[in-house]
């Protein structure tokens, strides 16, 4: 059976008679679920497909959010919700980024407009929010590994439905992925990988004779005649030999036309590429596909951005956005600050010194663009190395060029760094080699909620022996502590800073070394002292502001140093202070604050009063700054009333 010969099937005659739609009508308006989508006819579906198109669009205009990828998986969407039974049947998405169309076709339509918004839809994809959320992704590569498991149940259970993940969009290019393509594809399990390959990264080969291999190969009336075949085959003369032989003849000519040998020898049958955005075509094999038994891996071709002009020309940009124009794809200009972000002071520092330092390279698991190094590529294209979603090996690959006299600069955000742990401590802690790693995104992140909070990077690293660990309160702090790490060649050395304005950078100050485990008092104070780490050195300077005008004092300390913590000036200060107060935007369970305890503790100190302000013993939501701030008692305002509350003893 053919692709053309499944048209007139799955998609025409569905409707029952007597139920004419007017064209003007909306289709999108009466999709409640994805039975309203196998309702409809094959003229109807390509007018979802649009309205589905214009809807993200309008939406993400206004709220920002993950943009191109789900322009991009529109059409892949309403297939695999027309062709499958949803949510018996379980589709698995990757990062999760691209299913905004598939929120909306699940009941979450009229919800969308709150996407990121604090008590709103996830910007990914979660089983809280849905029955249709079949497992909860954010980070990438995840998928197949989620599937097998799911898959390997159902087969336990005695159970009968299909399940589907969907990955790409830079998911092929992590491990975990090949680890779960290795153990699916020798498993004999029934799973169908659908690759959405929305860069051409792997193959553009969507043609004529791709085509025709494909319908014909995703066909049950095909593969059972392939396997009689075989037998017959096998029982005649030499028929073992020869049923090899045919074997050999069938995958060398897909090979030859289709990019699928590295799948066949994972173990998979595969079948593409095919055009992600032809309705017709991606239903007829999927409705194919599923007659077909063991595991098997579709290729799927889509244009990120798709049926957007700027985002298809630049889906980089528009991978992900803030509020924009949908008529010109200008995007709202950013609050105004006098300082520029952390990323881009990051970048303009470590340039500088890689100018000074021909040992000095940079490193980024596929974050050039939100990591700032996009400028330091072009400056020094030579010193840049962009590994992919792979940040086990870009770890390791640091290890080994600072093992060899390289000064390596590895910028990974705080929750992806997470991904290497073993890494961290057997590759660079246990060796103590010299590694920078520069942890973006470190603290509360807002919209993208709690799989992007860098919530654990103190605690993660304070646990590892030989790591040096900082945070800057400025965009000048930082440049020093960068040219701090750089220059010694003795510890692992770790410098964590927010996606937020830097507050102070001067461009042309010369940079300067500091002493490692060394703090700074900013402001004396009588009642108590605020110990702040990094983002929250400025917040305790608000706070402090504000309690003077009740005749409360405290003082302010820049505790740039998580480990080794400052104990000169800590023993200094729990003599002089009735009460001590650490500020981190990080979890308290093992973070800074449980370090100045272990300290004062080990050393028998005995503060008159000791008290943490951090992120509670949970995930934090998603919301903008101010609201997730204000929820988990970090704001100033929240602070405020804490530490007057600590400073009276009524806490």
């Amino acid at each position: 059976m053919s692709v053309p010969a499944v048209r007139g099937g799955p998609l025409e005659g569905v409707r029952p008679a007597g139920e004419p739609r007017s064209a003007p009508e909306q289709v999108l308006s009466l999709i409640n679920s994805p039975a309203d989508v196998k309702r409809l006819s094959a003229r109807d579906l390509e007018q979802l497909a649009s309205e589905l198109r214009q809807y993200i669009v309008e939406v993400v205009s206004k709220t920002g959010g993950h943009l191109a990828p789900s322009l991009g998986a529109v059409e892949l969407t309403i297939a695999l919700h027309y062709c499958f039974d949803t949510p018996k049947d379980k589709i698995v998405w990757d990062v999760g980024h691209q299913a905004y169309g598939h929120k909306v076709l699940t009941g979450r339509r009229d919800r969308l407009p709150t996407i990121r918004q604090y008590h709103g839809l996830s910007g990914f994809v979660s089983p809280a929010e849905s029955p249709y959320d079949a497992f909860g992704v954010a980070h990438a590569s995840t998928s197949i590994a989620a599937a097998m498991g799911i898959a390997v149940a159902r087969d336990a259970a005695g159970e009968d439905y299909h399940v589907v993940t969907v990955t790409g969009d830079g998911a092929m290019t992590g491990g975990l992925a090949y680890e779960g393509l290795n153990n699916a594809g020798h498993s004999g399990r029934d799973i169908l990988v659908i690759l959405n390959d929305n860069e051409m990264s792997i193959s553009p080969n969507v043609g004529a004779i791709s085509k025709y291999l494909t319908s014909i190969t995703s066909s049950k009336y095909y593969n059972r005649l392939k396997e009689e075949v075989r037998e017959i085959l096998k029982k005649m003369p030499l028929g073992e030999s020869a049923g090899q032989l045919a074997k050999r003849m069938e995958r060398s000519l897909k090979e030859v036309v289709v990019p699928g040998g590295l799948f066949q020898a994972l173990g998979f049958q595969y079948y593409g590429p095919i055009d992600g955005h032809n309705l017709t075509e991606m239903i007829g094999v999927l409705t194919n596909l599923k007659a077909v038994k063991g595991p098997r891996l579709l290729h799927v071709i889509t244009k990120k951005g798709k049926g957007l002009p700027y985002a298809e020309a630049n889906s980089c940009v528009y991978h992900g956005v803030t509020a924009f124009d949908p008529a010109s794809g200008t995007m709202a200009a950013a609050g105004k600050s006098a300082a520029p972000d952390y990323c881009k002071v990051f970048a303009e520092g470590l340039s500088r010194l890689a100018s000074e330092n021909d040992r000095i390279v940079a490193i980024t698991a596929a974050m050039a663009d939100g990591t700032g190094l996009v400028n330091f590529k072009e400056r020094h294209p030579s010193k840049f190395f962009d590994v992919g979603i792979a940040e086990a090996y870009g770890v390791t690959f640091a290890a080994g060029l600072a093992i060899s006299g390289m000064r390596p600069v590895a910028a990974i955000y705080s929750t992806f760094l997470q991904r290497a742990y073993d890494q961290i401590i057997h590759d660079v802690g246990v060796q103590c080699i010299p590694v920078t790693f520069c942890l973006d995104r470190a603290g509360l992140v807002g919209a993208d909620g709690p799989t992007h909070h860098g919530v654990f990077d103190l605690s993660y690293l304070r646990a590892v022996p030989n790591f040096v660990i900082a945070a800057p309160k400025d965009g000048d702090e930082l440049c020093d502590l960068l040219k701090s790490a750089v220059d010694q060649e003795v510890y692992p050395f770790a410098i964590r800073y927010p996606k937020r304005s830097s507050r102070s950078f001067t461009p042309d100050r010369p940079f300067r070394t500091i002493p490692i485990g060394t703090w700074e008092v900013l402001q004396e104070g009588r009642d108590a002292c605020l110990l702040a780490v990094g983002a929250m050195v400025e917040t305790a300077g608000k706070v402090r502001e504000a309690l003077l005008a009740e005749g409360i004092e405290v003082a302010v300390v820049n505790c740039r140093f998580v480990k080794p913590l400052d104990g000169a000036l800590l023993r200094d200060l729990t003599g002089r202070y009735p009460v001590l107060i650490t500020l981190e935007e990080n979890t308290l369970r093992g973070g800074f604050g449980d370090g100045v305890y272990e300290f004062l503790h080990e050393s028998g100190l005995q503060p008159g009063a000791l008290h943490h302000a951090g992120l509670p013993d949970r995930f934090v939501t998603h919301g903008s700054m101010a609201q997730l701030l204000d929820e988990v008692g970090l704001s100033a305002a929240e602070l405020v009333a804490r530490v007057r509350a600590w400073v009276k003893g009524r806490a």
